[in-house]
């Protein structure tokens, strides 16, 4: 779901200046009469600690000040990246003699960016100027020119080290977002402490186990189990098979609709994500809510989840709204963690009889009555 140009919803991301200097995060939801979110201002000075603010606005006008009924402030713990009480934290900032209590937030947005004006009870001052998001534009990462057709994927694939990639089908060149974030949403804390609690009853009276949110494995599980059943959450799926992917990235095409089309502009899109370098060179934070960017690989045991397996299946975890733009941002000696690879559409009977032979169908990733009604349809119907 795209963001309106008209809506402060969404995740804006950049610097702040003022009394102190650092990097700001905004996570804003639209709950219909006001807006409600996080925000987190990262201090460059590690003297002095980061906070996240909680927030909602009066209405949904495009000026707006946010009064201090309306806003609670949190230190981040540095130990955590999460919020703690003052007193749990303040022996690490010995010259700060305490954490303003109180603040007044100034703002207005329009079509591009999002303006911000505060001031502390303590006597702090700062402002921001973000630009939007371009999470729901089209990607702008070029696709490998030497691999323009299934034939030449094969033989590329077939060079690579095992398990070192991992990739991700899609049936068009999309930026890479969560399903999260497709769905409009960006405040993970909302979704943590709201729709967590609700999914985790629901779920516990239709699965044999009864998922412990406070292990991390089954917390990771839990996740994975209701994404994987079509619950948007902060994780994406991937997989280690390039040929899991492709199948992926030609799923619910129709067949009628692409016959004798060898446009080289439509095709489905291959992501393939160096993951072994990634987390040589980046920390892994397998959390949801934190003060900290991040994209984090897990793979999570398969409880309940019989998909997991024959897919290949691993997710990242991440509270980015546009994937795209900090994974390369954050290219170290020009390296190439994310690549694309294009494959045109008309390919896909060809592709979906090798892969078929190659034991990868609906049936054989989807264990149950709709992949075998799937495989069947696709079969008999030639779709």
């Amino acid at each position: 779901m795209s963001q309106d140009v008209n809506e402060m919803k969404g995740q804006w991301i950049g610097r702040y200046t003022g009394s102190h200097e650092g990097g700001i995060i905004v996570n804003i939801d639209d709950l219909q009469n006001f807006y409600q979110g996080t925000v987190y201002l990262n201090e460059d000075d590690v003297n002095l600690p980061s906070i996240a603010l909680f927030f909602r606005t009066k209405d949904k006008a495009r000026s707006f000040t946010i009064s201090e009924s309306e806003l609670a402030i949190m230190p981040i713990d540095r130990r955590t990246r999460t919020t703690n009480r003052w007193e749990n934290v303040k022996e690490f900032y010995p010259k700060v003699e305490s954490l303003a209590k109180k603040a007044e937030v100034k703002g207005d947005f329009d079509n591009t960016s999002l303006k911000l004006f505060w001031s502390t009870d303590n006597g702090l001052n700062g402002s921001c100027v973000l630009e939007k998001s371009k999470a729901n534009q089209p990607s702008e990462l070029a696709s490998i020119n030497d691999i323009k057709n299934w034939k030449k994927f094969k033989e590329f694939v077939a060079e690579l080290s095992p398990r070192q990639f991992l990739f991700r089908g899609q049936n068009k060149p999309w930026r890479l977002r969560t399903s999260f974030h497709r769905a409009g949403r960006a405040d993970i804390n909302r979704f943590v402490n709201e729709d967590i609690q609700g999914l985790l009853k629901h779920i516990s009276a239709r699965t044999r186990h009864v998922f412990n949110l406070d292990l991390p494995n089954e917390n990771g599980a839990f996740f994975n189990l209701v994404q994987h059943h079509g619950y948007p959450t902060p994780l994406m799926d991937w997989t280690y098979s390039p040929f899991v992917a492709a199948f992926f990235a030609y799923r619910g095409i129709n067949i009628n609709h692409i016959e004798n089309d060898e446009d080289s502009s439509n095709c489905v899109r291959i992501y393939m994500f160096d993951q072994a370098a990634w987390k040589s060179d980046w920390e892994q934070i397998l959390m949801l809510s934190t003060n900290a960017l991040h994209l984090s690989i897990g793979e999570f045991l398969a409880i309940e989840n019989e998909r997991m397996i024959p897919q290949q299946a691993v997710s990242t975890i991440t509270n980015i709204d546009d994937i795209e733009t900090y994974v390369i941002n954050k290219h170290p000696d020009k390296k190439e963690y994310l690549r694309a690879i294009d494959l045109p559409i008309h390919e896909r009977p060809q592709v979906y009889r090798e892969l078929s032979l190659m034991g990868i169908t609906a049936g054989s990733l989807f264990p149950g009555l709709d992949g075998a009604c799937e495989e069947l349809k696709e079969r008999n119907f030639e779709i």
